[in-house]
């Protein structure tokens, strides 16, 4: 077999992601079913040990990674098709807990270790303890932060005027939190300060729905209902620039690893590939071929985008569609290089270290599903490395032949 761009045969892109395990809600009768109920958010701990789920009706699961290994290591043959019924109980001792937030969950993320000189009379755990926290994003605007190993409650943060979306991390351990808000607004929280708001930024004119924070702390992204995605400095909060090009709705972005690409996705059923330094559009991955003359003002589409990730080495994205598909793509083939089909999918998101991809869905289901291991090519490796510290214009002005230029800025593979 032919090595995919960037990796190796062995990794066998081609095969269908198989689902390795499916968690579910195990619900009292009295539950309503069909209101409330939707896995709106997951999410990986940075050192991939803990899983959270939103698994509807105000409760958020936090489960100890990886799940038994017994659930995961059967053989492809005997998973493949069928879901197994997965034994939360992680390694290490830890054991699976249940926060109970009040409201409906919309919105996770993951933060670590408190910074040096925490005090234990602060919200945060002290200084030299082993911490990971959770921050939820609630229906009713508030965020609410809590400390994973107890399940303590840390942080009420208030300021929104409506659902809090969608939460992302500052990546360097500051403890800055972004919040995305149907209010239209984004808001900078400190947590190393008692949760202080530092900022509001305004702008969109209709909800938010996701936004990111570039892994080198340098950017941020959010996504909003007006077909466009922001573009902000996360060193001065101030807009650099909007990013246009969707037909509908925007409502997933997620920057790669290097912080070198930007993706969004749309209700237009488009994922479209950034350079986020230059705001040039440099793929457009088509979920379904559009009749010229669709209506875009409806937003209700067979194949409308819900949720885009990147792969923890870059080269692969993964996305969820109202089509009832699971498709993982090459970013340099432009098409789906495996699907697997989910019902009722709403978010996904990869597994730190690669491997597996969890999704969510309205059922308030979560699903584990294999995904390519990449072994990458020295090639990548080397611009991987490169982009972490050199922007585009930093590489385009390097002594360097042209064709290396476009590899190193993606314009290549």
């Amino acid at each position: 077999m032919e090595a995919p761009p960037g990796g190796t045969a062995a990794q066998e892109a081609e095969d269908e992601p198989l689902l390795l395990a499916e968690l579910k809600p195990g619900r009292p009768q009295q539950y309503d079913w069909k209101a409330s109920c939707e896995t709106w958010s997951v999410a990986f701990s940075p050192d991939g040990t803990w899983f959270a789920w939103s698994q509807g009706h105000c409760i958020v699961k936090l489960i100890p990674w990886p799940l038994e290994e017994a659930e995961l290591s059967c053989k492809a043959s005997e998973r493949k098709n069928r879901g197994i019924k997965a034994d939360a109980r992680g390694g290490g001792g830890a054991k699976e807990k249940t926060l109970e937030c009040g409201q409906i969950v919309w919105g996770l993320a993951f933060s670590s270790w408190p910074p040096c000189g925490a005090k234990e009379g602060d919200g945060l755990p002290a200084s030299g303890r082993s911490c990971l926290i959770l921050a939820t994003g609630l229906n009713d605007g508030q965020i609410k932060v809590w400390e994973v190993q107890t399940g303590r409650l840390l942080f009420s943060l208030s300021g929104h005027l409506d659902v809090v979306r969608d939460l992302s991390f500052a990546p360097n351990g500051s403890l800055i939190l972004v919040s995305a808000s149907r209010d239209k607004t984004l808001r900078i929280w400190d947590l190393s300060r008692d949760g202080k708001q530092i900022q509001v930024l305004s702008g969109h004119t209709q909800w938010v729905y996701c936004c990111s924070i570039s892994p080198d702390c340098s950017m941020l992204c959010s996504a909003a209902g007006e077909k466009s995605a922001f573009l902000w400095s996360m060193r001065s909060y101030t807009l650099i620039r909007k990013l246009e090009g969707h037909q509908s709705s925007v409502v997933s972005c997620d920057f790669s690893p290097d912080s070198a690409l930007l993706v969004t996705a749309s209700y237009d059923t488009c994922v479209i590939m950034w350079d986020p330094y230059t705001g040039e559009q440099l793929r457009t991955l088509r979920h379904v071929p559009l009749p010229p003359a669709l209506d875009y003002g409806s937003d209700i589409h067979a194949s409308s985008l819900r949720s885009v990730c990147f792969s923890p080495e870059g080269l692969y994205l993964a996305t969820v569609a109202d089509d009832r598909l699971l498709r993982i793509w090459d970013l340099e083939l432009r098409t789906p290089v495996a699907f697997a089909p989910m019902t009722n999918g709403l978010c996904c998101v990869y597994f730190p270290h690669g491997g597996f991809i969890a999704t969510g869905t309205r059922d308030g289901h979560v699903q584990f599903w294999s995904a390519p291991k990449v072994l990458s090519s020295l090639k990548h490796l080397c611009r991987k490395a490169l982009r972490t510290f050199l922007t585009t214009y930093q590489v385009l002005a390097l002594p360097i032949p042209k064709k290396m230029k476009e590899f190193l800025t993606y314009r290549t593979f």
